[in-house]
């Protein structure tokens, strides 16, 4: 596994599923599409040694790098994204060969392809937060023999397979998930070409591993589980596949009762099309934390914890911005008021990190701490939990498992045991006069524009994001307003002050103003260094003047014009964008598909256009400022022959744009 197939939420630290049955397919690309990688690796290697067009041999040899990341093969991923990138394939190769020296340890080697990609897309900027974690983590990987916090060692029961989320269970057992051979599904998973994930039971002392209980193990894929203190409640991940509209992710419940376990059934305060993984009990069976890509959260994947009253789970809290990120934050492990999670986003090695972080007692979470090599590495590291904690004076403190993708392993993902010591004191440096500093937290704050593949058409792909310099920002806190001009570099810093709520609102002519906020709320102070510093950045879209531009996720079902649930949070965001811009105008166009005849499908297209704006008029968009274009199929996106269409090209066909006409 590897981070960037975490964050298409399509491998099963993420748990979500891709297509289940590996169909036979006879072209490296159909493979690939139906995320079949390693079919795809070996068809794409035949196709690249056929091929004698140099743009063609780019396209295979991404599509490789791809393949091979996807099924942990750094190697390989890291060869053919080089090829890629030298036969002109572009800025997507490079960046993607810069993740991959960076999850291979190579940090001068990426952040030099780091440096190159900036210079490529003509953004320094975009790219500097990588460049200084990899100075970071190459800093951290030469001290590590120095200051070894824990000691670490692959077990003998973790084979060839992904193996992964391991959880002590009774009598020195390891409860953990893995894909394989002899499961209780025989099909094969396409996107590993092994079998589907379940949990399995291990004893660390011989070595023997056995299928966990057929009641909690289905023909999906079950893994990241947590249990009571007496083992007899059990809580755990649970991914559907098959349809698009029912892939995801579940929390489940089993109890354990005369002698075996129940049928599993869902907690109940979980909602559709949204994905609930690796769960995490208190102590006490009061609190579970868990991961969720809810729609409420900071971005990506981030923890959150639910209270259980009179036996009963409240609706669960998200934790604070000390704890979740823009990136994705993963597999919590609870141990009374410390918190070990996992993010792609704090400062690490190279993929996932472990970190930990203490409830202070203002309920505030301390900053999070990286637990370092060894423990930590360039590949992904995750599902920490601790075995047991020896008494105070023993020569070795705590002792648990975790998972890593790292190199070093015997497969993709695997599981390690680890000792935790008393680290060596750090000598202090000569001639150092320690002086004690008054704490301060400061927020920077980035003022942006978007880099266009094509600078006139804003529906071509965005490359990356610049500074821009000259643009107004204002800050809001409570009755307190402040105004700031941005440098050359689109920053300006503010410090903030405690339990503080802040909204910013940033302008440029020629712009459209956008809007963020900050909260320090729930933030813990870290007294052992002088400051704390946050980044906020506030992207600003340059005003295409009538320029159709496509709003995505905005679907309509066949003959329908009414407005899906899933097209609404992409309505709210252009409400809030006509609400920050009183000035402009916009028109709302819509689309059909090519069935029905051209009147008809005209009729269609306006009631679709008029009831986007009907809806931004229920938001508070003042109808003057809108109106309703139908466009019928005169202009389908997707080129097919009518009969021929996919359901797919069909559904992309009937959208909704925006144009901008004063």
């Amino acid at each position: 596994m590897n981070n960037k197939a975490l964050l298409l939420l399509a491998v099963f630290t993420a748990l979500l599923s891709c297509p289940a049955f590996a169909q036979k397919v006879t072209d490296g690309r159909t493979a690939f599409e139906q995320m079949q990688f390693a079919v795809a690796a070996k068809l794409l290697e035949k196709e690249y040694n056929k091929s004698k067009s140099r743009v063609e041999q780019g396209k295979l040899a991404f599509l490789l790098g791809e393949s091979y990341r996807r099924i942990n093969k750094s190697a390989q991923s890291i060869r053919w994204y080089q090829i890629a990138y030298n036969n002109q394939y572009g800025p997507d190769a490079l960046r993607e060969l810069a993740f991959a020296l960076k999850r291979a340890e190579r940090y001068d080697d990426a952040a030099q392809a780091f440096k190159d990609l900036g210079i490529e897309i003509g953004s320094p900027y975009e790219y500097r937060r990588e460049i200084s974690a990899c100075r970071t983590a190459e800093g951290w990987k030469k001290n590590s023999a120095a200051v070894a916090e824990y000691s670490v060692e692959l077990m003998e029961f973790s084979g060839a397979y992904s193996d992964f989320a391991p959880v002590p269970f009774r009598d020195g057992q390891v409860l953990f998930s893995s894909d394989r051979p002899g499961g209780s599904n025989d099909d094969t998973y396409a996107w590993t070409g092994n079998k589907f994930y379940d949990l399995y039971l291990a004893d660390p002392k011989s070595g023997a591993v056995q299928l966990f209980d057929r009641a909690v193990n289905s023909e999906n894929n079950e893994g990241t589980a947590a249990f009571n203190a007496d083992f007899t409640e059990m809580i755990f991940s649970r991914c559907y596949g098959g349809k698009k509209e029912d892939a995801y992710c579940r929390l489940m419940v089993s109890d354990f009762r005369n002698g075996a376990w129940s049928n599993p059934r869902p907690l109940d305060f979980q909602i559709d099309k949204v994905n609930y993984v690796h769960p995490s009990l208190s102590a006490d069976g009061r609190f579970l934390y868990f991961a969720s890509d809810h729609g409420d959260g900071w971005g990506g994947f981030d923890i959150y914890v639910s209270e259980r009253k009179n036996g009963i789970w409240a609706e669960p809290s998200i934790l604070s911005r000390s704890i979740n990120t823009t990136g994705h934050e993963k597999f919590p492990f609870i141990d009374n008021d410390t918190l070990y999670f996992a993010s792609d986003y704090h400062p690490g090695m190279g993929g996932l990190d472990i970190f930990r972080s203490y409830k202070m007692a203002n309920s505030a979470w301390s900053p999070p701490y990286n637990l370092l090599p060894p423990l930590n590495s360039g590949g992904d590291d995750f599902a920490f939990a601790i075995e047991r904690k020896n008494p105070a004076g023993s020569e070795v403190l705590e002792t648990g498992y975790f998972s890593s993708a790292r190199e070093s392993g015997a497969g993709n993902d695997d599981i390690f045991r680890y000792e935790k010591r008393i680290p060596p004191p750090i000598p202090p440096k000569a001639d150092t006069v320690q002086k004690q500093q008054a704490f301060k937290m400061l927020l920077d704050v980035f003022v942006l524009e978007k880099i266009y593949e094509n600078p006139a058409d804003p529906n071509s792909k965005v490359l990356g994001r610049k500074p821009l310099a000259g643009a107004q920002a204002e800050m809001r806190n409570g009755a307190e307003t402040k105004k700031w001009t941005v440098n050359e570099e689109g920053l300006f810093t503010i410090e903030l002050a405690d339990n503080t709520d802040y909204s910013f609102l940033a302008a440029k002519p020629e712009y459209l103003n956008n809007a963020a906020a900050f909260t320090t709320k729930g933030i813990g102070k870290d007294t052992t260094q002088a400051e704390m510093r946050f980044e906020l950045e506030i992207v600003l879209d340059r005003i295409f003047i009538d320029k159709e531009i496509r709003l995505e996720n905005i679907y309509y079902d066949f003959d329908r014009w009414d407005i899906r649930t899933d097209a609404q949070p992409t309505l709210d965001k252009l409400a809030r964008l006509l609400l920050i811009n009183p000035g402009i105008r916009i028109q709302l166009g819509s689309h059909t598909d090519c069935r029905g005849n051209d009147r008809y499908n005209q009729d269609l297209s306006q009631k679709r256009a008029q009831s986007a704006v009907d809806y931004l008029i229920a938001k508070g968009i003042q109808p003057d400022r809108l109106s309703a274009q139908g466009f019928g199929e005169s202009a389908p996106e997707a080129s097919c022959l009518c009969t021929r269409c996919t359901e797919e090209e069909h559904q992309r066909n009937r959208r909704t744009t925006f144009k901008i006409l004063e």
